[in-house]
């Protein structure tokens, strides 16, 4: 008889690293059991190649404040991106205190994140974007120039080579991070692996069902020696990235109809020569091409994982059926069903310039990949970079009672209606909001649980419940307080403090 355990995870990247290291806090005497395909953890989108390591906090994403036909933007989108990553922020910093994490800089590394745009027009909405945002109390301290000599002192590859009678504009906030999802989703593990978690690695579920005990039965199979076994648990979580959709869709919840992935692979140029890599320290974000999803929003970026910093320029979008990097060509035809063929024709016949985005990318030569990167970097070499394949994203495209079906941009938590069974579809901003991701689920899937949970928690997570944007003395005291405590020198205490704002329109 299959004993039934009180929580499985499905996948060992960092959303499940994340849930079970709060749950095993708040319920130390529940038994939990992560299952994951590859030999080890974070191998997946959690793997520091296979994305860029920003932590997203809407500093230098201009896709979260689009501008409307009007010319109008809101600040609302950044704001909330930002209150999520303050909440990941504070929980890391619980950790470090507590001797969880020990030492941080293995796994987040202050870095400024700007917005670098050319041209008259993008000159004038990034002006009115960080006159909006400049305002706002997680804000403190954005900056922004129109000088050419201003900017080469932020990030000096941006300006050698160019014309000086281009208008350009950046915006820099020294409250950036980089983060090593992949080392961050080890060390969380390697916690609960020491405190009697069992982490099976190696182990794919293959099949979810739940039984006539309305418990749920998961089929495994060991990917060395293709032995069969199962597992049963009473609440199931399916972080397993791309591999989500199709157990969600075998668990048969009503709640998991009509979504589809639409996947999309990656590439970046990369840079580990010292000189070229010594001249660049910050996240530099630009303009979505038309057409372009925002997980392909053009980005030049430093990178740290295990202490040796490097940079990365992309991503180069590209296409495969493949709904994870080490996954089939079949998974994308395996997940298209009756109830979702609809909403995948609606939204792909709403975003036909996506397509044509893609097949430019997918033909772009060595040299076309170079020429985007010298819009950023004019004097780039080409001797210098190396093409890397990176992660593969699926975007969300779900139904819509107006529109038939629609292409959903983000992290999109599908849980079942009573609570048993919750997973993660999408990408970006996914990783730097899986603290936010999981509060969402606790108060979805564990509401008799949430009231005794809600006090630890805020010791844990001190703005859980509560919004720091609204609360300018809050938001000041958090920065400082994490960027103290996570070895940010530069960021929090510096940005909270930094009122003045550059310009030399």
């Amino acid at each position: 008889m299959t004993k039934t355990i009180d929580v499985a995870l499905i996948g060992g990247g960092i959303m499940s690293a994340t849930l079970g290291a709060l749950l095993h806090r708040l319920e130390p005497t529940w038994t939990i059991e992560v299952f994951e395909r590859l030999p080890e953890v974070g191998l997946e989108s959690s793997n520091p190649w296979n994305n860029a390591g920003t932590g997203h906090a809407g500093l230098c994403e201009l896709n979260y404040m689009p501008e409307g036909e009007d010319g109008a933007m809101s600040t609302a989108k950044s704001v909330e991106i930002n209150e999520q990553f303050q909440l990941s922020r504070q929980l890391w910093a619980a950790l470090v205190e507590d001797g969880t994490l020990p030492d941080p800089t293995s796994f987040i590394v202050p870095t400024p994140h700007m917005t670098f745009v050319w041209g008259e027009d993008n000159v004038d909405y990034l002006r009115r974007r960080w006159e909006l945002l400049a305002e706002e109390p997680l804000f403190a301290g954005f900056e922004y120039s129109e000088d050419a000599e201003v900017i080469r002192s932020w990030a000096p590859m941006l300006i050698p080579g160019r014309k000086k009678s281009q208008p350009i504009a950046a915006t820099r906030s020294t409250d950036g991070t980089d983060v090593d999802f992949g080392s961050l989703t080890r060390q969380l593990f390697g916690n609960l692996r020491a405190d009697g978690v069992s982490i099976q690695t190696g182990v794919a579920v293959t099949g979810l069902k739940r039984n006539a005990e309305g418990e749920w039965r998961l089929k495994l199979r060991r990917e060395v020696g293709q032995s069969v076994g199962y597992a049963q648990a009473r609440f199931v979580f399916v972080g397993a990235g791309g591999g989500a959709l199709k157990l969600l869709q075998q668990s048969r919840i009503p709640e998991a109809k009509g979504f589809a992935g639409f996947p999309i692979s990656g590439a970046f140029l990369r840079s580990d020569d010292p000189d070229v890599v010594a001249r660049h320290t910050a996240k530099v974000y630009g303009k979505a091409s038309e057409g372009a999803p925002p997980m392909s929003v053009p980005h030049l970026d430093t990178r740290v994982v295990d202490g040796e910093t490097s940079l990365l320029f992309g991503p180069y979008a590209g296409w495969s059926p493949k709904y994870l990097k080490t996954g089939s060509v079949t998974d994308m035809f395996e997940t298209i069903k009756g109830h979702n063929i609809w909403p995948m024709i609606r939204a792909g016949l709403a975003n036909l310039g996506l397509v044509n985005y893609l097949v430019g990318e997918v033909f772009a030569s060595r040299q076309q990949r170079l020429e985007a990167l010298r819009e950023f970097m004019p004097e780039a070499k080409d001797e210098d970079w190396r093409l890397i394949t990176a992660g593969q994203r699926v975007q969300v495209m779900k139904k819509d009672a107006a529109k038939g079906g629609v292409l959903q941009f983000g992290t999109e938590l599908v849980t079942g209606a009573d609570g048993t069974i919750a997973g993660l579809l999408g990408a970006s901003p996914g990783a730097s909001t899986a603290v936010h991701v999981m509060l969402t689920l606790f108060e979805r899937c564990f509401p008799e649980q949430l009231p005794r949970w809600r006090e630890p928690l805020r010791e844990l997570i001190p703005s859980y419940g509560t919004k720091l944007n609204e609360d300018p003395a809050a938001a000041r005291a958090s920065l400082e307080h994490t960027a103290r405590v996570l070895q940010l020198s530069g960021t929090g205490e510096e940005s909270a403090s930094q009122l003045t704002r550059t310009s030399s329109a």
